[in-house]
């Protein structure tokens, strides 16, 4: 390890120390978590959990309950933790945050929906599915339907939504799964705009592509963090639904963002969060119980189980390489930020690769390596080194002869230039 990297390393170590106490007061002085209330599903109290099962120490490798599971960072992407990243699985109700993408992506949030009589759901569907309780003809908001599809889950609103954008469901499905190609979501497909019918498919890795396909709109990310919202209803009281993603009310930083549950999907949920800046997402696909506490055990691995360092700063010298005709000095022509797992702070590795086709001399500026920076297991990311100036020519090695031609070439060279000057001036 060189010693700039070892020396940023012990920073942010002490760093990382004092940030953890700061949060531990701010847990302890803030108001305590409630849980929250129960919602209703199918006519009935849905019991969220009252407290999250999750391990004290959340800087081990976790082990999660699901048949897969993925902790990534939202903004950058970059995974922190998988188990079965690319099995495809159904997805239930996560399908509706691509009905959601594709609805932003082509309607205005105030145009007013006509509720096709082929969106509602008739009264046998009510026991058996999530619903609005849309009525035929009913003129609702766009924005109405996009809180009612992502906090209560409501298939007559998916399905409203669908009509809306495309005029049939199988044009919106082509609309779905035409985003889904261009995200490079290869291993995905939809079936239904409401992920009722199990025969969709996705994985971990392409549902982490969705959300932050989706997380890039404002008024998603302000829907997903939302916990009630009053809908007007056509005739008789409003309608309030709740958020189903109980880490709104059980996780502190909890930001989102979507549930879902089938009888072949099992329970399923993306859940995001934020701390000092930094933003997660944890997805947990086929969990045999309610799956909060697996997607808090992930998070809490990210914010405990990680350091956010910065390793190199643009310009910082790095020493000197050898390219092919001489040695120049380098530096960093970019910066490396990197989530480092804690436990391997002090195993950070650096090595520098030449440029095979670096010569002198180099133009000032000119990328002649590259500085990748690792972990065991985990490649933390790589940055140019260029070259700051070039220089004097290296001394000319060989034969007596050789050298004082060469020194006889560069006075001559001198004085001609000096000549030249002089006749100039």
């Amino acid at each position: 390890m060189s010693p700039l990297v070892f020396r940023r390393l012990i920073a942010a170590v002490v760093v990382a120390g004092l940030l953890a106490g700061q949060a531990a007061f701010a847990v302890l002085a803030e108001p305590r978590l409630r849980p929250p209330p129960p919602t209703p599903v199918n006519g009935r109290p849905s019991a969220f959990p009252s407290v999250l099962e999750t391990p004290a120490d959340g800087v081990p490798r976790p082990e999660v309950d699901a048949a897969a599971a993925l902790l990534a960072d939202l903004d950058t992407g970059d995974l922190l933790f998988s188990s079965n990243p690319d099995v495809r699985r159904p997805v239930a109700s996560l399908t509706k945050v691509m009905t959601a993408l594709v609805t932003l992506r082509r309607t205005d949030p105030q145009d007013v929906v006509r509720v096709d009589p082929r969106a509602v759901f008739d009264n046998d569907d009510f026991g058996a599915s999530s619903t609005l309780g849309l009525r035929s003809g009913e003129r609702i908001t766009v924005e109405d339907l996009l809180y009612a599809l992502l906090l209560g889950s409501a298939n007559d609103a998916a399905n409203a939504l669908a009509y809306h954008v495309a005029g049939t469901l199988d044009r919106f499905l082509g609309l779905m799964n035409a985003t889904a190609d261009r995200l490079g979501m290869r291993a995905t497909v939809f079936f239904s705009a409401n992920g009722l019918d199990d025969r969709g498919r996705s994985t971990a890795r392409d549902q982490l592509t969705l959300v932050r396909a989706a997380d890039a709109d404002p008024l998603f990310r302000t829907i997903v963090a939302t916990r009630f919202r009053t809908i007007p209803a056509p005739r008789g009281e409003d309608r309030r639904i709740q958020n189903r993603n109980a880490l709104l009310w059980l996780y502190p930083g909890a930001i989102g963002t979507k549930t879902g549950l089938t009888a072949a999907a099992r329970f399923c949920l993306i859940g995001a969060a934020e701390r000092d800046g930094r933003r997660l997402v944890a997805i947990v696909l086929g969990s045999p119980g309610e799956p909060f506490s697996a997607a808090a055990t992930l998070l809490n691995h990210g914010f405990e189980g990680y350091t956010q360092t910065t390793l190199v700063d643009r310009g910082d010298p790095l020493g000197s390489v050898r390219i092919r005709g001489g040695t120049v000095p380098v530096v960093a022509g970019s910066a490396l930020d990197a989530l480092v797992p804690t436990v391997a702070l002090e195993d950070v590795a650096t090595e520098i690769v030449v440029d095979p086709d670096a010569a002198y001399p180099p133009a000032p500026g000119e990328r002649v390596a590259t500085l990748t920076v690792e972990v065991p297991g985990l490649a933390l990311g790589s940055v140019p080194l260029v070259v700051p100036d070039v220089p004097p020519p290296p001394a000319v090695e060989g034969p007596w002869w050789a050298r004082t031609f060469v020194t006889v070439v560069r006075a001559v060279g001198d004085t001609i230039g000096s000549l030249a000057g002089s006749a100039t001036g």
